[in-house]
């Protein structure tokens, strides 16, 4: 199933995507697919819609997968091409790093360019939508605990990235992080399917690579992350980007207002958004 979060009239909604549209999910009692995957109801929600009338797809506005989780946990330099081109050493543990909600932003909503910086850089992933609790959690056990996986852009505002050496104001500016456009279950992809991940910034290829070119697999960022914090329904693992941002171009390549981009991963879909600058003033 493809699992979506949307409003439509003005109001949140969650349901099941198609061609035909979306049959929404959502209930007094499930509001929201975080509300599902927490009661672990997810499966049984999805069998009895609560309409059988799909809304379309262009009168959706779509949401972040999950547009609040309680933990948002990144991956940097997990594709060995990656690595090499940021002059990384080999380390034996992930890098890692947190975003916040609201850093967040859906398919088809614009990439915010903050007014602070011009070095807006692309970064298409893999996401994974954690689908139950678990604490330690064993590597051969990794995959029961996967909700479903999605495609995500982290977009990264460079300058800020290097302030220090820590990640973090670099990667949480408002509206830089887009989620979506669905959430395809674990049911529709074997476990450790060698997936396709693609970028293209006004239909030019800019990244390309599969997930067999991963340095910590996914199974092993669970059980990495799961030591030291526990994971709950909704957390979501952003696994990391390949080689070819923008950054590490000559000369370097950065998003700018106008600009379309695309993340395709295989068997998940295409994460389309388009740059603006961001206005916002307090």
């Amino acid at each position: 199933m493809k699992i979506t979060s949307y409003l439509y009239q003005g109001q949140p909604g969650w349901g099941v995507a198609s061609e035909a549209g979306v049959l929404p999910l959502q209930s007094a009692q499930y509001p929201t697919l975080l509300s599902a995957l927490q009661a672990g109801k997810l499966d049984e929600i999805a069998a009895t819609p609560v309409s059988t009338n799909a809304v379309p797809l262009d009168a959706i506005e779509f949401l972040p997968v999950i547009p609040v989780p309680g933990k948002i946990f990144c991956v940097g330099h997990n594709y060995e091409a990656h690595r090499i081109e940021t002059q990384r050493d080999p380390t034996q543990h992930p890098l890692l790093f947190m975003r916040v909600a609201e850093s967040q932003t859906a398919h088809r909503q614009p990439i915010l360019m903050p007014a602070e910086s011009t070095q807006l850089d692309y970064e298409g992933e893999i996401a994974v939508v954690i689908g139950k609790a678990g604490r330690r959690i064993r590597e051969a056990d990794a995959w029961n605990y996967v909700a479903g996986y999605s495609a995500y852009n982290d977009g990264s505002v460079r300058d800020w990235q290097k302030h220090t050496l820590q990640f973090t104001a670099g990667k949480n500016f408002s509206g830089t992080g887009s989620f979506g456009p669905w959430m395809v279950t674990r049911g529709e992809i074997a476990d450790g399917e060698e997936l396709t991940l693609e970028t293209r910034l006004n239909g030019q290829v800019m990244q390309h690579t599969t997930t067999a070119s991963m340095i910590f697999s996914i199974p092993v960022l669970i059980e990495y992350i799961s030591s030291f914090t526990s994971l709950q329904p909704g957390d979501v693992i952003v696994t990391g980007t390949p080689g070819g941002v923008g950054v590490k171009r000559t000369p370097p390549v950065w998003m700018k207002p106008g600009d379309e981009v695309e993340i395709e991963v295989s068997k998940v879909g295409v994460l389309f958004n388009t740059i603006a600058a961001d206005a916002t003033r307090f």
